[in-house]
């Protein structure tokens, strides 16, 4: 943990450090759900949905404008042409998770990137069959490898393997991932994690993952649901074989938004790579004489099935501007030190009250992002309740968890303070 000690222990350290905050002005360019006062929310659930940035009604509203007043000709005239709209992302995406620009792209959504991937990188044979997943994953992921399993001709409860959790029962020792890779060796075909567990809030050393995955001849892709926009990320120089995303999280994009995808340059290009194909991945150039075959373009882009949503792409542009402007280097610097600010008070004020199972905060190591999972010795889900009409916004996972976000862009050190405060007068409850 960072160092705090029991003069930070105050509302007057706390607003200090709003003061000392680069980051502070964000906090303006998103709007607040009102609490049942009237007030603006104690927000702590960026981890499931971001807030709505301000800037965000101006884009949606620019496109509305150029429907209205272009129709079809809006994909050339409008003052950003909706042809190439989703390149309007690109750079951003590139910089987010540490890719080239032709490695990355927006499209689809999660789970449908998630699938499309695997058609791509699952590769199946009759003794190299198995897929390494989290122990406790996020249930949509879990059904979508098992059913990837059940297309290529495996049963699921012997091609799916699960991590083996340490004594908690929700983290895992990191050794003991590389262990696994090791002992599975030559029945391994993919590795497929969340690089930031849903449930616990660990973070995986994607690297190490990675290498030790392409020693033993296997592929390695991971969910960056709860990655993008909340760690910092190397995925090209990682040699990640594929990622998806979603961005309604972190990166603000609104309900259901638009979701990204990830494919190394060494996948780029090849001609004899499974992939299920669609008219927005073929050749720009040639994409409206409407042949019959498919010239993929030599990029990620490749991937893409048809036309985007250009509603949703302009909110994720609108949520990406920001993080252009603030960058991924200080989001996570003050996340790193703003979560450790609530760890800290949370141990010193409600320690009879709740445990914190997300693995502390190493220097030098990202073992952990901006969310914390608690473990009530309350009941967890009536908590919810009791600290919504508080006008604080967290949530419940099964069977026992609470999570609890402070979001880097828009909250505050004042923010952690009152949330933990009104831990500490409720939890009872």
């Amino acid at each position: 943990m960072m160092e705090f000690n029991s003069n930070h222990n105050s509302l007057d350290a706390a607003r200090v450090f709003d003061k000392e905050d680069a980051l502070a002005k964000f906090r303006n360019e998103f709007h607040f759900p009102h609490a049942p006062e009237g007030e603006d929310s104690l927000y702590f659930c960026g981890h499931s949905l971001g807030l709505m940035p301000k800037r965000t009604e101006e884009y949606l509203q620019a496109e509305l404008e150029d429907w209205k007043y272009h129709g079809v000709e809006g994909h050339f005239r409008a003052k950003h042409p909706w042809l190439p709209y989703h390149e309007n992302i690109t750079s951003s995406f590139a910089k987010l998770v540490g890719a080239k620009e032709s490695e990355v792209v927006a499209m689809n959504t999660l789970t449908v990137n998630l699938h499309l991937m695997m058609v791509s990188f699952y590769r199946p044979t009759k003794t190299r069959f198995k897929i390494l997943i989290e122990n406790n994953t996020f249930p949509s992921d879990k059904y979508g490898v098992d059913s990837q399993a059940r297309f290529h001709g495996f049963d699921p409860k012997e091609a799916i393997v699960e991590l083996k959790p340490g004594s908690n029962g929700k983290t895992v020792d990191p050794q003991s991932i590389l262990d696994q890779i090791e002992a599975l060796g030559d029945e391994l075909a993919l590795v497929m994690l969340g690089n930031c567990n849903y449930l616990s809030g660990q973070c995986f050393d994607m690297e190490a993952i990675t290498k030790k995955a392409h020693s033993v001849g296997a592929l390695a892709g991971f969910n960056l649901a709860h990655g993008a926009g909340n760690l910092l990320l190397k995925l090209h120089d990682w040699n990640v074989d594929f990622a998806v995303w979603c961005s309604y999280k972190y990166l603000n994009s609104g309900p259901g938004g638009l979701a990204g995808a990830f494919v190394h340059e060494n996948h780029l290009g090849l001609k004899d790579i499974p992939r299920f194909e669609g008219w927005w991945g073929t050749n720009k150039q040639t994409r409206f004489k409407m042949g019959p075959d498919f010239d993929p373009i030599p990029t990620v882009e490749a991937w893409q099935l048809s036309n985007p949503p250009i509603f949703q792409l302009a909110s994720l542009r609108s949520s990406m501007s920001l993080f252009d402007e603030a960058t991924m280097p200080e989001i996570r610097r003050k996340g790193d030190h703003l979560t450790a600010y609530l760890e800290y008070l949370l141990k010193e004020n409600c320690h009879d009250v709740c445990e914190i199972t997300t693995p502390a905060f190493e220097s030098g190591k990202q073992t952990r992002g901006s969310m914390l999972c608690l473990k009530m010795k309350s009941d967890p889900k009536k908590l919810v309740d009791v600290f919504g009409k508080k006008g604080v916004v967290l949530d419940f996972r099964e069977p026992d968890i609470l999570r609890v976000c402070p979001a880097p862009l828009y909250n505050s050190y004042e923010d952690v303070f009152k949330l933990v405060k009104i831990i500490k007068e409720n939890a009872h409850e």
